[in-house]
């Protein structure tokens, strides 16, 4: 049966729900667009984000005119929480659902209170459940006011306070509420066929909310824009898969690019890259925890076995993330393939040992006592960097064409031993320090000679390139030169030139019209966020402190109307792109809205993502 007339959502009409271990996205007119269960990387059972109402969804809302789902007229998050806030305002009155996914240990939930604020309102609720990515119409089981679906992993209940009934395959309830009343269901997630105690839907808000207004009152930031910093902070929290330590990328799969283009990629798994430089900037703000968790998954998935390490793994520590396509799947927006899985995750990219291990000692400095679980993994990193580090890769971009010298992973070689001969100079473990100082220093000088144009007064994107690269900013606010250095200022500044489009928002290099480029993909894309983040961070330590906070208020404008940032962001269109909401994207405004980081203090200052 067909459901009632919905218009296609944009990427930035969504808001996110999470519990440290899953995801669900919540479109405007309140569908539930993407959620599996009960895992970030569980085949999903809602995926209308990536196909048609018949790929799954679950909206509650009110009852339009012509069969139209009406958008909410407002949303917002609860004060310091991750619990959403919908409004509409009808002519028979307004009404409000509350969505949150409880952050308790018991069985994984999705709660949605509706609650009467003015008249009397038509409500439906329509629960579209479509397991394997949207593939399969599971069989419901009724029993009175709780229903039950058989998965492929577990099993799915819906609770609810009003009754629920079967249209098709399809779980509908129409109801009303007036001022003053409320009407709660609950999805719930079990390993197997034994029913879940029966919930408390006011009870489960309350321990909500007192769990993230806590926790974001650990936040030790004391400038500007709190609101903006608690925000992206929790988001972070929210990507971690609090079991292992482990932090997504993304709670979502192939969430396009460029709309309609073929650039679409699973971020549901654990970049070492990324989750190093989350576990960074929530040190940054007074979050020890998340930072001792990271380390021992860190250590937990790493073993003694460098040599076999991977770049991402899945959130448990899993190593095969065969990439696929879901050929049933039309796309966000028409835009195909829909990967899951990740290709990459057998890639070289050097870059990576200089990223962890620049955490790893930034996080010692801000905790000293870490240095005993820190040395160990600083030691075996620097390790494998003095055997690869001449060799070409994939760089940080995880480009599909040949391998590279990229100059950006050369630095971060570089960056490796330079903090790891820090972390010896400082007595917190033994290596051979001479060897790694003299390392260190060819290193440096492969790069001058090779990643310089001296012509143009900029460093490259790889050896005998002329082409420029985003995340040459990021390699140089590691420290490897002097801010004030002239090539420094000159790559600033060429980057900005050949690289910012519309608002000052940088592509990460620049793609080809004439196929393939050289990441060996067709198609464009849009901005990168982190790069905006990246150029903040360059241009205050070269003193540039009135053209980064406009680039700051820009970053914050990419924001969608409940705070949060996707991977990309097209500055023609207004419109977000890429995965949502994108770890990397919340980590550069966090170091944008941060205290300034000084000259003495490089390492503060360097994130990177793909």
């Amino acid at each position: 049966m067909p459901l009632p007339k919905r218009r296609a959502g944009r990427i930035e009409d969504h808001a996110y729900l999470g519990n440290m271990r899953t995801g669900a996205l919540v479109d405007r007119d309140g569908s539930v667009a993407w959620m599996g269960l009960p895992r970030f990387d569980s085949k999903t059972h809602f995926t209308s984000i990536l196909g048609t109402e018949d790929h799954g969804l679950w909206r509650i809302g009110p009852v339009g005119p012509d069969g139209a789902a009406p958008a909410a007229d407002r949303r917002r998050y609860l004060e310091d929480t991750l619990i959403l806030e919908s409004v509409w305002t009808t002519e028979a009155g307004t009404v409000k659902v509350i969505d949150f996914m409880p952050t308790t240990g018991d069985a994984a939930q999705l709660v949605r209170i509706v609650q009467g604020v003015s008249g009397r309102v038509a409500m439906r609720s329509v629960l579209r459940a479509r397991t394997g990515y949207g593939r399969t119409t599971p069989q419901l089981v009724f029993g009175g006011r709780r229903v039950s679906a058989s998965l492929d992993e577990g099993r799915l209940w819906l609770d609810a306070d009003v009754h629920l009934g079967a249209r098709g395959d399809d779980l509908h309830s129409e109801f009303a509420v007036s001022e003053g009343e409320q009407v709660a269901f609950t999805l719930s997630w079990q390993p197997d066929q034994t029913p879940p105690a029966l919930p408390a839907p006011a009870a489960l808000l309350r321990q909500s909310a007192d769990f993230w207004t806590t926790w974001a009152s650990r936040c030790t930031h004391t400038g500007a824009r709190r609101d903006e910093v608690i925000r992206s902070l929790i988001v972070l929290k929210a990507l971690t898969y609090e079991p292992t330590g482990a932090m997504v990328a993304a709670p979502s799969v192939s969430l396009p690019e460029e709309i309609g283009g073929t650039r679409n990629w699973s971020y549901v798994y654990c970049w070492l890259r990324d989750s190093a430089f989350a576990a960074e900037v929530l040190a940054e703000f007074g979050y020890r925890q998340e930072v001792q968790d990271w380390i021992g998954w860190l250590t937990t998935v790493i073993g003694d076995d460098f040599d076999n390490l991977q770049i991402m793994y899945g959130v448990g520590g899993e190593r095969d993330l065969a990439e696929e396509e879901l050929d049933w799947l039309p796309g966000h927006a028409g835009s195909r393939p829909v990967r899951i899985g990740n290709g990459a995750a057998g890639q070289l990219q050097l870059d990576v040992f200089g990223e962890v291990v620049c955490a790893l000692y930034k996080a010692q400095q801000r905790y000293p006592d870490l240095a005993p679980a820190v040395a160990p993994l600083i030691t075996g990193l620097v390790q494998c960097v003095e055997t690869l580090w001449r060799e070409p890769d994939e760089g940080i971009w995880e480009i599909r064409g040949p391998r590279r010298h990229f100059v950006h992973s050369k630095i971060m070689a570089w960056a490796a031993l330079d903090r790891a001969v820090r972390f010896t100079e400082a007595g917190h473990m033994d290596g051979p320090l001479e060897h790694w100082r003299a390392l260190r220093d060819e290193i440096h000088r492969d790069v001058c000679e090779k990643g310089y144009h001296p012509q143009r007064n900029t460093f490259t994107q790889y050896y005998g390139s002329t082409e420029l690269d985003a995340a040459l900013l990021h390699a140089l606010n590691s420290g490897f030169l002097p801010a004030d250095d002239k090539r420094v200022i000159g790559t600033i500044e060429a980057v900005q030139r050949d690289l910012s489009i519309k608002g000052g928002y940088l592509l990460r290099y620049r793609t080809s019209d004439d196929g393939p480029g050289v990441d060996g993909l067709t198609g464009h894309e849009g901005t990168f966020l982190i790069g905006m983040g990246w150029q903040i961070v360059a241009l205050r330590s070269i003193g540039r402190l009135v053209e980064a906070e406009i680039l700051t208020d820009a970053l914050l404008h990419a924001s969608n109307d409940v705070g949060l940032l996707s991977e990309e962001w097209d500055p023609h269109a207004e419109q977000q792109l890429g995965n949502f909401p994108q770890a990397f994207s919340h980590i550069a405004a966090l170091l944008a809205l941060a205290v300034t980081p000084t000259a003495a203090e490089p390492d503060s200052a360097g994130v990177a993502v793909r």
